[in-house]
């Protein structure tokens, strides 16, 4: 499971570290595609595996279906990490996701998402105070 929250800068060459608690459970190689709230979500290849056949399942007749379908999959590359640790991020994602020099890598359960450290900043203290309500709407404590 993919958990914490680590601050890291983008080099000149577009590479990022990834952290090291989520590079076990990531792998060598995994994939990283356009996420929601224009960051980046990155998943291990077996947790792509799993996310692709439920996307197969989309019925494909529904324009919402296609549209998402075509969005995920077209932005999705397949990465590796070299002995550093680092990821090449490729330039498409990295405007996608406005990332520049410094950002947030996140871990969210079963995958890990890539944002910039100033959208991170914003999304943070936009919904910090909806923490509450959408808890009580959507999470039973009771479990």
């Amino acid at each position: 499971m993919f958990m914490g929250e680590y601050q890291h800068t983008i080099d000149d060459k577009g590479r990022l570290i990834i952290p090291a608690r989520f590079r076990e459970e990531l792998g060598m190689k995994f994939v990283i595609t356009k996420g929601l709230d224009n960051c980046l979500f990155a998943y291990p290849m077996a947790g792509w595996a799993e996310m692709e056949q439920k996307l197969r399942s989309l019925p494909f007749t529904r324009a919402d279906a296609r549209a998402f379908v075509r969005f995920f999959f077209s932005g999705a590359t397949e990465c590796e990490l070299d002995r550093q640790g680092r990821i090449l991020l490729p330039g498409n994602l990295r405007e996608y996701a406005h990332l520049e020099k410094e950002v947030v890598v996140v871990g969210v359960s079963t995958r890990v998402e890539i944002w910039s450290r100033s959208l991170w900043e914003q999304y943070c203290q936009a919904t910090a105070g909806q923490y509450e309500d959408l808890a009580e709407k959507i999470v039973d404590f009771n479990i």
